[in-house]
């Protein structure tokens, strides 16, 4: 697999930093999901369907805040240790 090296070395430097697993996973997971999302958005661009390419977008950015929700109640609770 060609990107096997880059995410091998990005999880070293990501957990060398203290950052746990699941969050590695939550971030490799947003990674495919705007690809996936930019793809087909610009495919229904491409063949004249920009309002179903605007869909396709909000609909990733929906399961981008939904898969993204664990690592905001990590962040609201550091806050409210902090304070």
């Amino acid at each position: 697999m060609v990107l096997a090296e880059p995410f091998a070395q990005l999880r070293t430097m990501m957990i060398s930093g203290g950052v746990p697993e699941s969050y590695l996973n939550i971030v490799f997971k947003a990674m495919a999901i705007c690809c996936i999302t930019h793809i087909s958005a610009q495919l229904c661009r491409d063949s004249g369907e920009g309002a179903m390419g605007a869909a396709a977008e909000l609909w990733g950015r929906a399961s981008l805040a939904a898969i993204s929700l664990p690592v905001l109640g990590e962040f609201v609770s550091l806050m409210d240790r902090l304070m």
